[in-house]
């Protein structure tokens, strides 16, 4: 895995070299990670490409994207908010979420990107309440998180809310109820592991038999509700 890492990292440091405008974009993110398996002796140095893997594979399963398309655009410096919401109102009013990300750059926020769009007010879902007030782009985002976790059971309304105030993050939400499915343990107990510092998600993914390259399987089997009704 060693030799494997090392090779990406080369591959990314290569892509930061090449000059601007070769890449054409205004911005580079290398979301390049030279740690993509567990190792005992340094538990936690590959979460942050197991928490990066598990969120970039609940978003393509739940909006039936290639995982790669998502993981191209944020090397290319689109934020995680700003697909998160792009790719919502997409699903919602039929626009194309690349023109909706320009769009975003050109009017400045989100709510003046969605006032023209057929999106129905009926629905009383998160975003669309999100939409009627001056928020951020991140709260924004963290609704359609939500949102999105509530429908496909991923978490049910009062384990979500109690793990958003302890202070789990978009990421930690994913894989927290990820690997509580596979254990059979509550997310919010996962977490607070975690945040204690008594364990790494890389351990919790051993603990529950998810090998790395399990992870978009295992997500995309939860999101389509092929491994059954999900009960908590």
């Amino acid at each position: 895995m060693r030799r494997i890492a090392h090779r990406t990292w080369i591959a990314c440091a290569m892509l930061l070299m090449l000059p601007l405008p070769a890449l054409a974009v205004p911005a580079i993110t290398c979301h390049c990670f030279t740690d993509r398996s567990f190792d005992p002796a340094h538990p936690t140095v590959a979460d942050p490409y197991f928490l990066a893997t598990t969120q970039n594979s609940f978003f393509a399963a739940a909006f039936g994207v290639e995982k790669r398309t998502i993981v191209v655009k944020k090397q290319k410096g689109v934020s995680g908010d700003d697909l998160w919401v792009a790719y919502w109102l997409a699903t919602r009013s039929g626009a194309d979420p690349d023109a909706l990300l320009q769009e975003r750059k050109t009017k400045g926020s989100w709510r003046q990107v969605a006032l023209p769009l057929p999106i129905s007010t009926s629905r009383k879902d998160r975003v669309a309440a999100a939409l009627k007030t001056t928020t951020t782009d991140e709260r924004l985002a963290n609704a359609v998180v939500d949102e999105l976790l509530l429908r496909f059971r991923f978490h049910n309304e009062a384990e979500l809310a109690a793990l958003r105030k302890a202070g789990a993050g978009n990421q930690e939400l994913v894989i927290a109820a990820v690997i509580g499915a596979k254990t059979r343990q509550p997310a919010i107990q996962l977490y607070r592991e975690v945040k204690g510092r008594k364990t790494s998600w890389g351990a919790l993914l051993q603990r529950a038999k998810i090998e790395p390259g399990e992870i978009q399987s295992v997500v995309t089997t939860m999101v389509t509700g092929t491994n059954g009704s999900k009960s908590r």
